[in-house]
């Protein structure tokens, strides 16, 4: 088990949860809230496991990847936490909308982008930075508690925005 694979793993369930609520019909409402249900709690839960198990480990041990922010791998998460709160605010902002109405789409797929500009990044610049200075002990026992506080949060968790900087110095 390798805490990065399952980081991808989540990453293309993300994907495939996005694109099964766009092929529902707009009047499967049933279907769409118990589909968007799963995926935004997915979300939040994933988002949380990183802050918790992945991101204190790249900061220790991370030295910044490809483009990430100013280089450094404070930047790169400093980036994440920020993109994190993007989207749990972008997840907020669909609840405001009757689910299936032309308007709850376009917050869904505003969600999907902000996901995926995040999810490029990640695999870009922290995924990449902690196959490169983590040994696979190390992925492996990360990987377990992921994984373990996942199956612990199938529901979800309560999303809370964390500040950035504040993380980082928490953190680092």
């Amino acid at each position: 088990m390798d805490i990065t694979q399952l980081i991808l793993d989540d990453h293309a369930e993300q994907r495939r949860l996005f694109s099964l609520v766009e092929e529902i019909g707009a009047d499967d409402v049933e279907a769409l809230e118990a589909v968007w249900g799963r995926l935004s709690a997915f979300l939040d839960a994933h988002a949380e496991a990183e802050e918790q198990h992945f991101y204190p480990e790249l900061l220790k041990l991370g030295e910044g990847a490809n483009d990430a922010e100013d280089g450094t791998v404070q930047g790169e998460t400093e980036d994440a936490i920020e993109d994190h709160n993007k989207l749990r605010d972008a997840v907020k902002a669909v609840a405001r909308h009757k689910v299936g109405s032309p308007s709850w789409f376009k917050a869904v797929g505003e969600a999907n982008v902000v996901n995926s500009k995040h999810m490029g990044e990640e695999e870009r610049q922290g995924l990449t930075d902690f196959r490169l200075n983590a040994d696979l002990q190390t992925r492996h026992e990360l990987g377990v508690r992921f994984a373990a506080f996942q199956a612990r949060h199938i529901n979800g968790v309560r999303p809370v925005n964390k500040d950035p900087e504040t993380y980082v110095e928490k953190h680092g």
